[in-house]
């Protein structure tokens, strides 16, 4: 990140720029120039995706590595096409900038099911997509990462292969057809080699070459699994996240706001604090405090010393209130109906029931932290963070200078899951960093801040009618109700609240794979304010739950094999999310006779581009149940680096376990009752399952993968535990209703 440090604006068509020792190179394949973002001072040569310097090959990713492997597929995608040596090649994550905006986050605009899209609803995402360059949106999330970078990162690395090819031949007096590259040299018929560092600055005098792109057949990278480039600096432990930041006469910080959820502070005492060894100082936030100390352990021993009077909270004082209001929702008119098929309301329902998600927080392993400086009226900031532009903004407000004056590093993400697009720690760190000009400040917070301090993923409520017939499911009428994430987390982004109806609150249910014929879902938009945002999989996530548990339900009372019941609705529906269920099938040998004290259940959730299928099995273990077995199948489409894939699924697959077997954040006062592990836990070595992976390709379109794997965990579940206690538990979590396993 240091070779980062030194790199400023600069404005130019997307292609090449000379400076002194190397070349820059790239292409967007689209009309208007763009802002590139990088200069080097001194000795290199840049554009927003690939440096070519006297060091060798760095590539530089528009998109955060929070674990997910993304640094890894999108700098292959530029080094396949540029034929660099993979092991060489260095990877950094690039600055705040509109060059590096993500065009794939329009893919989901439109209100129409994914699996059903047409070729024309396609391009006219494609064309929102090519927008969203105006709005630089710059944001990792919604499984979007390689999707947006396939062919861009690719074009970067093949004009560059190009035009340093163009170099060479006229060098050489030899027809640029008759070189090769190989290992970031240029080959000569004869065998002459040039390495590519002594001819990228001539090369970057040239127009850029418009270039084909290889046919994956001749794919050397792409398609195979690939050494991480982040695995060597974590192993080691040299990879830095927001609070491994050292600099001369850093100070360390750490916060208490007010915990009860829209109070404030009518004061606070700061004696005790002060009195403690390594304490300097205790500074008004205004809805709370920041300690600043020698170190971060006397500064949280100072935090938890103030004496703070804190003013309550307007929210509805205890979970089982907010409920109610998210509950009164129903009796309003549905934001939105984007499925309504057949004459549901004429049909009588032979089940009807009700399902409840509660409130999740994000839990990332690393606390949310932040470093910076400001220093001379410039703002350093180093944050691992989702969102960088928006980030730059908020630093810059809170420091009261202008936005050109913030240079701001993404370091690794020690887990983001959406926690990280939101710009708390970044607006506190910077309003710090102004309150102590010219000196370092590393902020982090406590587990217990972190956890009261979260945008949570927010409670919801379903209510379900169905009826089957001759073993078929004829109706299938669902009214979801809950706070709107997609309002709240872009009014905080954009500064006002989006209108019109809310596809996000309804996604996981209206856009199913299931030939139904009386099929409606209402979204109900609930007035509640409690901080929410985006968590992995968003509306998917609880929808999964409800609409793959109600499925279930039909199945059983069509008196169904679960899983047929569900390939006999989505087959002719979408051969995709089929072949998914009959992979996962497969995977599992459901069908075979099962154990007695065995339960088994399945789900499938269609969510990011990404049909997923999940068997679980659970076992009775000395009084307990445990699960003991998961499979997990799924179809992302062309797979760019399987074992990334395969960690994706299982990474998804773990938290969606996590959060349905005993995810749940309450509150009481207005105030969340969960600080830490011991009250907000996740599965451990001990009780995760053993899981294998299927992965397909069949589907045409490219697909997420880090999100997929979530929504189906849940309902597969409490799936299962139905099919071993033949209880249907229709509310999360489930330890509040079986002795699992924990």
């Amino acid at each position: 990140m240091s070779r980062l440090g030194k790199i400023t604006r600069r404005t130019l068509l997307v292609g090449a720029v000379a400076v002194a020792g190397g070349a820059a190179f790239g292409i967007y394949q689209i009309r208007k120039p763009v802002t590139n973002p990088l200069r080097p001072e001194q000795g290199a040569s840049l554009n927003p995706y690939v440096i070519i310097d006297q060091h060798g090959i760095s590539i530089i990713a528009p998109r955060a590595e929070m674990g997910q492997g993304v640094h890894t597929t999108l700098a292959a995608l530029v080094a396949e096409e540029l034929d660099a040596d993979w092991e060489s090649v260095r990877v950094l994550h690039g600055p705040p900038a509109a060059a590096y905006f993500n065009a794939a986050l329009a893919h989901g605009a439109l209100p129409v099911p994914g699996y059903a899209m047409q070729d024309w609803q396609r391009s006219v995402t494609e064309g929102l997509g090519a927008a969203t360059k105006l709005l630089g949106l710059q944001v990792t999330g919604g499984s979007t990462s390689t999707i947006d970078g396939f062919t861009r990162m690719r074009m970067a690395g093949a004009s560059a292969r190009e035009a340093l090819k163009a170099v060479a031949a006229e060098r050489l007096g030899v027809e640029i057809g008759a070189l090769r590259t190989e290992s970031g040299q240029v080959i000569a018929p004869d065998g002459t080699e040039i390495d590519y560092r002594d001819l990228a600055e001539a090369a970057a005098t040239r127009p850029v070459p418009q270039v084909a792109l290889r046919n994956p057949d001749d794919w050397k990278l792409l398609g195979r699994s690939l050494p991480r480039s982040d695995m060597r600096a974590k192993v080691t432990g040299q990879a830095q996240f927001s609070t491994d930041i050292n600099l001369d006469g850093m100070k360390f910080a750490t916060v208490r706001v007010c915990p009860y959820l829209g109070g404030g502070m009518a004061g606070f005492d700061p004696a005790p604090a002060l009195a403690l060894p390594g304490v300097e100082q205790v500074l008004d936030l205004g809805d709370g405090i920041a300690v600043v100390a020698s170190n971060t352990w006397a500064a949280m021993q100072g935090a938890e010393a103030v004496q703070i009077d804190w003013t309550p909270s307007p929210l509805p004082a205890t979970t089982d209130e907010m409920l109610d209001q998210i509950a009164r929702a129903f009796d309003t008119r549905p934001n939105s109906t984007m499925r309504d098929q057949g004459s549901p309301d004429d049909l009588a329902a032979q089940i009807e029931v009700e399902y409840r998600a509660p409130f999740l927080a994000h839990s990332t392993m690393e606390p949310m932290g932040a470093t910076a400086l400001l220093q001379d009226g410039h703002l350093t900031l180093w944050v691992g963070n989702q969102a960088p532009r928006e980030h730059a903004k908020v630093a810059a407000d809170a420091a009261g200078i202008a936005v050109e004056d913030v240079t701001l590093h993404t370091v690794f993400l020690g887990g983001g899951f959406g926690r990280r697009v939101e710009t708390d720690i970044t607006r506190q760190a910077a309003a710090l960093a102004a309150m102590l000009p010219q000196t370092p400040i590393r902020l982090t917070w406590s587990r217990e801040e972190d956890m009261r301090h979260d945008f949570y993923r927010p409670a919801a409520i379903a209510r379900m009618r169905g009826a089957v017939s001759d073993g078929r499911a004829v109706l299938f009428d669902a009214k979801i109700a809950a706070p709107s994430v997609t309002r709240a987390a872009i009014g905080r982004m954009i500064g006002r609240e989006m209108g019109g109806p809310d596809k996000g609150h309804v996604e996981g249910a209206f856009d199913q794979p299931y030939a139904i014929p009386n099929y409606r879902v209402a979204g109900h938009l609930a007035d509640l304010d409690v901080p929410i945002g985006f968590w992995r999989a968003v509306g998917n996530s609880f929808n999964g739950f409800f609409h793959e548990s109600f499925i279930d339900e039909l199945a059983h009372a069509a008196g169904r094999d679960p899983l047929q019941f569900r390939l006999d609705h989505v087959s002719a529906e979408s051969p995709v999310a089929g072949g998914v269920l009959e992979a996962v099938r497969d995977l599992s040998g459901w069908g075979a006779p099962v154990p007695e004290g065995v339960g088994r259940g399945v789900a499938m959730t269609w969510s990011f581009g990404t049909p997923t299928a999940v068997v679980i099995d659970l076992e009775r273990e000395g009084g307990k149940i445990r699960i003991a077995r998961a499979f997990i199948a799924c179809d992302p489409g062309l797979v760019l680096d399987p074992a990334i894939v395969r960690a994706q699924m299982e990474s998804g697959l773990i938290y969606g376990l996590s959060a349905a077997l005993m995810g749940e954040i309450t509150f009481t006062d207005g105030r969340a009752d969960q600080g830490n592990f011991p009250e907000y836990d996740a599965l451990r070595i001990f009780n995760t399952p053993r899981i294998e992976v299927a992965i397909v390709q069949d589907n045409p379109h490219m697909g997420g993968v880090g999100e997929p794997g979530t929504p189906p965990a849940m309902p597969a579940l409490a799936n299962a535990l139905f099919a071993l206690t033949g209880q249907r538990v229709r509310e999360l979590p489930l330890i509040k209703h079986a002795d699992f396993l924990v």
